[in-house]
């Protein structure tokens, strides 16, 4: 091997080392998962909410019963506990929704939450790192979703 073949694998072998010690201070410094980050449970839905609930009310023999939307803010207090205010409107008739339940997430982060009087029973998702949720009514009676936006995303999860 002459000198200039020695020079190139040096080369060669440095720019390989260069890359390696790179990679290997870009892996280091990644996040790591925090353990709380692994599972969900009712101290992950903890907050306000800005909810959009819409669908259909279903009374037989019609399919399709009377429109519904609800603005509402839904608190959720960490423990298990659920409050919502705001206003709905069913079929043209507006009115006030203020009513409290209780919820139960699980470890995947989805979960149920009730709510009292004719509120409704719905299966949800956590989203979007804590600052969103999703459901469905779970009800015969409704066919209803809700999104909800945390109010004040990334102060408490």
């Amino acid at each position: 091997m002459n000198a200039k073949e020695m020079i190139m694998k040096r080369s060669t072998i440095a720019k390989n080392f260069t890359i390696a010690a790179v990679t290997a201070l870009a892996l280091s410094l990644a996040p790591t998962a925090k353990a709380e980050d692994k599972g969900c449970s009712n101290a992950s839905l903890n907050g306000t909410f800005a909810v959009t609930t819409t669908g259909y009310g279903v009374h037989a023999p019609d399919p399709v019963g009377p429109a519904f939307a609800q603005v509402s803010m839904q608190t959720f207090d960490g423990s298990g506990g659920t409050t919502n205010v705001g206003m709905t409107n069913s079929n043209g008739t507006v009115g006030q929704a203020n009513n409290t339940g209780t919820y139960t997430v699980n470890p995947d982060c989805t979960g149920t939450f009730t709510m009292a009087g004719h509120g409704g029973t719905y299966f949800f998702v956590i989203a979007d790192n804590w600052d969103e949720i999703r459901a469905i009514c779970v009800d015969p009676y409704a066919v209803l979703t809700k999104i909800g936006r945390r109010i004040y995303p990334g102060r408490i999860k």
